[in-house]
């Protein structure tokens, strides 16, 4: 099989045995929380599991408090997902740089998680709760 190009030139891998991806809804409410205030709170999370990592978990933009977090200049690219933006959360200073991720234009195989942005667990306290 020949590889696949971007528009951009950049590599395209298509996830399959070697590379699984899977997309489900997370059952629950589950709510995150930064510097002292929601930053998400949602019954609609898509859970992204990739390979053998561990799961991540992808909230729709409306769900998401866009106000606390400012896109920086920070990018990077995923062979299976496309190229990624990054998000800082204003109230924390320098230690809430990066704190979320979101591909605008994520590539077919992942393009449920567009509109969406997943934050960093050791950055932020999430809570799953059936309320």
């Amino acid at each position: 099989m020949s590889e696949l190009v971007s528009a951009s030139g950049k590599p395209v891998k298509i996830p399959g045995t070697d590379h699984p991806i899977t997309l489900t809804r997370h059952p629950t409410r589950v709510v995150v929380r930064g510097a002292g205030q929601i930053l998400a709170d949602s019954r609609h999370v898509l859970i992204l599991q990739e390979a053998n990592y561990p799961p991540v978990f992808y909230f729709p933009r409306e769900d998401v408090n866009m106000a606390l977090l400012q896109q920086n200049e920070h990018v990077s690219y995923c062979p299976y997902k496309g190229d990624c933006s990054y998000f800082s959360l204003t109230l924390n200073g320098p230690q809430g740089d990066n704190v979320a991720w979101s591909y605008e234009m994520p590539y077919n195989a992942v393009v449920a998680i567009k509109d969406h942005l997943a934050f960093y667990p050791d950055k932020v306290t999430a809570n799953r709760t059936e309320a």
